[in-house]
Order: C-alpha cells, then structure tokens, then sequence
C-alpha cells in the first residue's frame, strides 16, 4: 500500500512551496508576525520566539500547510478580506520566508542560549520592519533582495521563470 491510498500525502507533497502565492494571503500572515514580534519586544515576552521561528520554517518547507498563521491567513482572513486573489510569484516570497527563518532562529539562540536579549532585539525589530513593509506597503523586502540576487545571478533564472521575465505575464497570444 502506497502513501497516498491511505490517505497520507507524498512526502514530496508535504514539502512544496506554493506557486503561486495569494499576496493577500502573505500580507496577512507579515500582520501576525509584526504582532508578534512587537509583543515579544514591547511586553518582554521572549516565548513569542518559539512560534515565530516554528512558523518560519514551517513556511518554508510547507508554504502555509504546517503554519498556523499560515493557515488562519490562506483559509480564514483572506477570502473574507478579497474575493480575489492577487497571485505573485512563490520562490521569492518562500526566498522572504527563509530571511525571517534565520532572524527568528538566531533570535531564539541568542535569547534562551546566551541571554543576549539586546542582540534578539535587534533581530526582531529588524524583522518587525520587514514584515511591516510587507503587511501594510504590499513592499516585500526579501523579495526586492531575491530580485538582486537573481540580476547578479547567484539566483538562477530558472528558480523562478516568472521573475526572470515580469513581462510575460502581461503578454498576450493571438488566436
């Protein structure tokens, strides 16, 4: 019996990024984080980094499948907030996903393995600016940094069709 007659998801399922991604969607999941990490800082509550971190990386290896705020976002809040989706390209929003992966998990070290609760601070306000960006200026800023990196090419074009040519999804074929 294979995995998928009982039911259970092929491995190679489970771990894929969505593309594309509901923009609306995203936004809505940089609110929850710049909640988050905001309450972490103003209220002193260094918890909150377990969650963001999680949710990182669930994000990463699952887009929103292993994410609760994911899922609240792409299930719940953003088919009430927009009857339409606005697609945009997966790998650089995934590429956004893995920045806020590494701030949250250095975050996390530097706070419960070294007590540098400055050095956390630093790295969650860095994170609140990007997601603030992201949430309320639809202004994503590891997307803009994917974007370098793909016109210097350390990102190969290939990784991500759509990005490499922004015109083609405004062309039109002819009948």
């Amino acid at each position: 019996m294979t995995g998928s007659s009982r039911g259970v998801p092929p491995v190679s399922t489970v771990f894929s990024f969505p593309n594309p991604v509901n923009e609306v969607a995203a936004r809505t999941v940089a609110t929850g984080v710049v909640i988050m990490a905001v309450g972490a800082i103003a209220f002193r509550q260094y918890w909150l980094l377990i969650p963001l971190a999680y949710g990182f990386l669930a994000r990463v290896l699952t887009g929103p499948k292993l994410s609760p705020l994911g899922q609240i976002a792409t299930k719940v809040v953003a088919p009430r907030l927009s009857d339409r989706a606005r697609l945009v390209p997966g790998p650089p929003k995934r590429f956004a996903q893995a920045i806020g992966a590494t701030l949250t998990v250095a975050a996390l070290i530097l706070y419960f393995g070294f007590g540098a609760i400055g050095a956390a601070q630093v790295l969650l306000a860095m994170l609140v600016v990007a997601a603030f960006l992201e949430a309320a200026l639809a202004f994503c800023l590891g997307c803009k940094i994917f974007a370098v990196l793909m016109r210097i090419g350390l990102v190969p074009p290939e990784v991500c069709e759509e990005c490499n040519d922004i015109w083609s999804r405004y062309r039109t074929t002819g009948p």
